[in-house]
């Protein structure tokens, strides 16, 4: 089949707080569409307030596949993410309808559109060791570890990061073999610089991207919709989590921005005005990095001003031009 015949799939990207289920809800009701979430947060049962999930009659009206999927003491992932939405994908397309994910985690799209590495699965041992670091020294200490073995990773990975941290060192301490390397090697075994959906999976990709061209615009929107959150009873939420008894702040589902600064209030490392003022950092730093995921994604995307009132007609005239 040549590309202009392979069923389409929508991607719609973009930083927190940008508009892209508002934008999403939109494109749903002018194509056959089903939407699917791309984000590590939404996975998680229980994790409403602080991941900014659409409430239940928002998703009544507009249902999303991959949310409320997992309880938070699992753990999720890009290749997990991948292997959920492959059939998805055919499932819906099976149907006559059109894909349409929507979402900011960057990773999973850059999973799906071009696949993974293959790495070390996690190891429970050198974890801990990494933990035992960073509860020594800090993680500024694991990242400046990091940025001497490997300092393209850590260029990239930012300090408070530590999630990504951890993973970056653990695989070098698993194989000896940086991150950087790793995925050298997997361009090079595919001849391309980046994710390619060629031979990948049978689908056209349209990407879309919306977000507000003035940053200072988004940085009062993170802002105002991380004090929405303390008044919609982001605290108690993360106390309920607390309280279970099985879960910390080491797991994927705690270290989510917002979450692991209300932990850290509710351990008493943190007053409320610091923890309010930590968790609108930490979110303009997540969204700092996914306008460095999308300045450098692989594939033409159609940017979209979330300030524009034009931006829902510009969204159908892309996809109506690219015969969606």
């Amino acid at each position: 089949m040549i590309a202009d015949k392979l069923p389409p799939v929508i991607c719609l990207m973009g930083p927190t707080a940008s508009g892209k289920t508002e934008l999403a809800m939109h494109l749903y009701d002018h194509f056959p569409c089903e939407l699917v979430s791309v984000d590590s947060v939404l996975v998680y049962r229980g994790m409403d307030v602080g991941s900014a999930k659409p409430d239940a009659q928002t998703l009544e009206r507009y249902p999303h596949h991959l949310i409320d999927i997992l309880d938070p003491a699992e753990a999720y992932s890009a290749a997990r993410f991948r292997e959920d939405v492959t059939p998805l994908l055919a499932d819906i397309t099976a149907r006559g309808r059109i894909p349409l994910l929507v979402g900011g985690t960057m990773l999973y799209f850059k999973a799906l559109a071009g696949g993974l590495a293959q790495m070390p699965s996690a190891d429970t041992e050198v974890r801990a060791r990494i933990e035992m670091m960073a509860q020594a020294a800090g993680w500024e200490s694991v990242h400046a570890e990091l940025a001497r073995v490997d300092p393209v990773a850590a260029e990239r990975i930012h300090p408070n990061d530590p999630q990504r941290i951890q993973r970056a060192y653990e695989v070098f301490l698993l194989t000896g073999i940086t991150l950087t390397q790793m995925h050298a090697r997997q361009s090079a075994e595919k001849g391309v610089g980046g994710p390619s959906e060629a031979g990948v999976l049978p689908y056209t990709m349209r990407y879309l991207a919306v977000a507000p061209q003035d940053r200072t615009v988004l940085h009062e929107r993170i802002a105002e919709r991380f004090v929405l959150m303390m008044k919609q009873g982001l605290v108690p939420e993360v106390e309920a989590l607390r309280n279970r008894g099985d879960l910390n702040s080491a797991m994927p589902s705690i270290r989510a921005v917002g979450y692991r600064q209300v932990w850290d209030y509710l351990d008493g490392k943190l007053d409320e005005s610091e923890m309010v003022q930590r968790g609108i950092i930490a979110t303009r730093q997540l969204a700092k990095r996914q306008f460095t995921w999308l300045r450098g994604w692989h594939a033409e995307i159609e940017w979209l001003d979330s300030l524009d009132p034009k931006r829902f007609e510009q969204a159908l005239k892309a996809l109506q031009e690219a015969a969606i």
